[in-house]
């Protein structure tokens, strides 16, 4: 019996099972295989996660720049929404003599456009003339942005810039009224009620306008030997303005013009004229004028004055160079437009 029992125990007793010093690294091991296999599949998981989280974001970005893409050009979306991702990104609507068009640009004027047809004019969008009023403001804001741009890149190569202080008498001037200088703020809102620009945006077109009339004042050499010919007949005592501008345009296939104010206020908006020609004595011409319209040289002569108003003759210069190297890029093919904006008769 003592035997039996003592065969039993030894069969109960698992000596693999036992932890020694001779077998705590046997044990270890195994305790760590059997990790193995809850480890491994959630690294291999973590892997495939990043690998897809990747090619979603690719698709997305692809999928979001496609989107993009056609909101832009193909449906020309003009909603305040694309506005303002077009003043972020970098976008061209256009391109000129290899000079890229903003976008921003071009929607910034067209949305103006729209906001004084439906705000002020309470024009319908829908109706024929809405829809034939939208194709010539269309066309009329890509015109504009074009030469903007055009105007950008010649002051670049002609090294001109408008600065800070140039902006503000801009801006200034264009406060003034016949009861005086009207406060940023009035401007200010005039602007955002007409265009619903705000101040910035306006300081942008403003700025633009400004670079664009310097460069076409320094690339007319035509206008400026116009300008010196009719400066010189001028200092005859008594001469006769429009007898010039007869002689003138004979002469030299110029399209000089002549012209009488009649009584207008001392300030005017007519591009400093009358401002100018307050300061003169009566019978007085002045000195060669640079219109801060933008549309040429003038020669003005005081006839009359008062108080608040001024009566003078005028001899204007028209700039054509500017405007004739834009139809010289556009017959050659050099302005390549991005998106379809159909040519409207021009609309008064």
């Amino acid at each position: 019996m003592k035997k039996l029992l003592t065969k039993f125990r030894k069969k109960d007793v698992d000596t693999s099972s036992r932890i020694t010093n001779e077998t705590v690294a046997e044990h270890r091991e195994r305790i760590l295989a059997g990790g193995r296999r809850f480890k491994y599949p959630v690294q291999y998981a973590r892997h495939r996660l990043v690998f897809n989280a990747i090619i979603i974001s690719i698709v997305a970005a692809i999928i979001i720049a496609v989107v993009g893409w056609w909101q832009l050009y193909p449906a020309q979306n003009t909603s305040a929404f694309i506005y303002r991702v077009t003043t972020v990104l970098p976008l061209p609507v256009a391109s000129v003599d290899g000079q890229s068009v903003p976008y921003s640009d071009y929607l910034m004027r067209y949305r103006g456009e729209l906001y004084y047809l439906v705000q002020k004019e309470q024009v319908s969008l829908k109706s024929e003339d809405g829809k034939r009023q939208l194709q010539y403001r269309k066309q009329k804001a890509m015109q504009s942005a074009v030469a903007d741009a055009y105007a950008a890149k010649l002051a670049h190569k002609l090294n001109l810039s408008i600065s800070d202080s140039e902006l503000e008498s801009s801006l200034k001037l264009q406060r003034q009224s016949s009861d005086g200088e009207v406060s940023q703020q009035t401007q200010d809102a005039a602007v955002l009620s007409i265009y619903g620009w705000s101040p910035d945006e306006f300081r942008h077109v403003l700025k633009n306008a400004l670079l664009l009339q310097k460069v076409a004042y320094a690339i007319d050499s035509s206008a400026s030997k116009v300008v010196e010919a009719i400066g010189l007949q001028l200092k005859v005592e008594n001469s006769n303005l429009q007898a010039i501008v007869d002689a003138t345009n004979v002469a030299g296939g110029s399209k000089v013009t002549y012209g009488a104010s009649g009584w207008v206020p001392k300030t005017n908006n007519d591009g400093g004229l009358a401002r100018e020609a307050s300061t003169l004595e009566r019978g007085k011409t002045s000195g060669v004028i640079k219109a801060t319209t933008g549309d040429g040289y003038y020669f003005v002569r005081l006839l009359d004055s008062n108080d608040t108003q001024v009566s003078y003759e005028y001899v204007q210069i028209p700039l054509t160079a500017f405007a004739n190297e834009l139809d010289n890029l556009e017959k050659t093919g050099k302005i390549i437009r991005y998106i379809s904006v159909p040519k409207a008769t021009n609309i008064q």
